[in-house]
């Protein structure tokens, strides 16, 4: 298992060196309604650095690239993945190309994700902390 400072290091190298895509959806994550809480980027949690993670609902979206399409990284994705789950946490992951394409449907579906549906009213959310 990696160190936790070497995972703090690596994730912070990380934030000093965002895609375009994840400084686009940073932006927008900062202008949603949501009370009492927020997300970090490239946060990690156990053995993986995720790309952005709300703590008060347990949701974590990660960003592809075309990369991922590639049989090996799909592969590490799918594992990556199944931890995350496995641990309790909920991944919804987004193409790069629907950040460029249509920022808003992204948006609403992590709204959704977050508060059951657009139309649903913001709740302050409270972190969870061990």
């Amino acid at each position: 298992m990696v160190s936790t400072l070497i995972r703090r290091a690596a994730a912070k190298k990380l934030r000093a060196n965002t895609t375009p895509h994840e400084r686009m959806l940073w932006r927008a994550l900062k202008e949603l309604p949501i009370e009492g809480s927020h997300f970090r980027r490239q946060a990690p949690i156990g053995p993986y650095i995720v790309d952005f993670f709300c703590p008060a609902k347990h949701l974590i979206i990660e960003l592809d690239g075309g990369h991922h399409n590639e049989d090996e990284t799909a592969a590490r994705d799918s594992t990556r993945q199944s931890w995350l789950e496995n641990e309790g946490y909920r991944v919804i992951r987004f193409w790069n190309s629907e950040i460029n394409s249509d920022l808003t449907a992204v948006l609403e579906r992590i709204y959704a994700e977050l508060y059951g549906s657009r139309e649903a009213e913001t709740i302050r959310l409270k972190h969870r902390r061990k």
